[in-house]
């Protein structure tokens, strides 16, 4: 699945639990750039999307929804956490749904320098995902743990799983057309800026 050929220059931005990949992504929105939040979105076409709903429950019942009638992670999560084929299912609801959202999103966003998409899970650029670059962001594991011990109610085995089931740092160097340190050592903003003017100069190009 493509984007049409009068969209901007698209990039994605991914990167483990607790890199900062939505730190990033807030320091671009601060420069004028349209942001696309994958997980997000997902979470709300998730409660809000009656397609969705009606295939997560026939996938995994009716408790998938909670009496208010939205989406219970926490059930979810119990259900597919050690089961990586109801995980490939239930992704395969949610995913294309969010494909799809994220085309429209860019329709509408048109007009704009270039265009960010933000997601824990992504593809190499050009892989049926309409981006044209991709940026990984990366920090040491230990950094990572503190940063969400701090930040979530989470223990460090909780984390350590979750981790755990992420793809792995050398899978995502893999797929990066370029990468941000974001190790807490290394300055932060003069690498996202060098990124801008570098998209900027890419979108001027294609112009």
């Amino acid at each position: 699945m493509s984007a049409p050929s009068t969209l901007p220059v698209r990039v994605g931005i991914t990167g483990g639990i607790g890199s900062g990949k939505s730190l990033v992504c807030r320091i671009f929105s601060c420069l004028g750039i349209p942001v696309y939040e994958a997980d997000t979105r997902a979470k709300w076409l998730t409660n809000h999307d009656p397609g969705i709903r009606n295939k997560v429950i026939a996938l995994l019942g009716e408790k998938a929804y909670d009496a208010r009638g939205q989406y219970d992670r926490a059930y979810v999560s119990s259900k597919v956490f050690n089961d990586q084929e109801l995980l490939t299912k239930l992704n395969g609801i949610i995913h294309p749904a969010v494909m799809q959202d994220t085309l429209l999103w860019m329709e509408n966003h048109s007009d704009s320098l270039y265009l960010i998409k933000e997601a824990a899970i992504m593809k190499a650029a050009s892989e049926d995902n309409a981006l044209d670059f991709v940026v990984v962001v990366e920090a040491p594991a230990d950094i990572r743990i503190q940063r969400i011990l701090k930040r979530d109610n989470r223990t460090e085995q909780d984390i350590l799983a979750i981790m755990e089931r992420q793809v792995s740092d050398e899978e995502r160097g893999r797929i990066a057309d370029f990468k941000i340190n974001n190790d807490g050592r290394v300055p932060l903003i003069p690498q996202v800026l060098k990124l801008h003017e570098f998209f900027r100069e890419q979108q001027r190009n294609n112009s």
